[in-house]
């Protein structure tokens, strides 16, 4: 359903060890808004809920709830470091179009 690259993983993987609270894995979910008509939503999260699709990438657990699945299967998540700014990339193929700040999609 989501495919983390190496980057994601390491990245994951240090966040979840300083992590202030226990936390199991990541949870990405999709919701209403954004500048094209949805938006990501990623953190970290303590468990999975009983819903959730739990994807595990080298001991990175991601969770993903009921109603985000159909807009989020077969995308893939990176972490890119450039000169401005650096954080997660989302390679979408269900997003019809994708704004400026790759955060949003429609």
């Amino acid at each position: 359903m989501i495919t983390l690259t190496e980057n994601a993983v390491a990245i994951m993987k240090a966040a979840l060890s300083r992590a202030a609270e226990p936390a199991e894995g990541f949870r990405i979910m999709v919701q209403a808004g954004g500048c094209a008509g949805f938006k990501y939503l990623m953190g970290l999260e303590s468990m999975p809920r009983e819903d959730d699709t739990v994807i595990e990438a080298d001991g990175v657990k991601v969770f993903v709830d009921m109603a985000s699945q159909p807009q989020v299967d077969g995308m893939i998540v990176d972490f890119v470091t450039g000169i401005d700014s650096s954080g997660f990339v989302f390679d979408n193929p269900n997003a019809r179009e994708k704004c400026a700040c790759g955060k949003s999609f429609g």
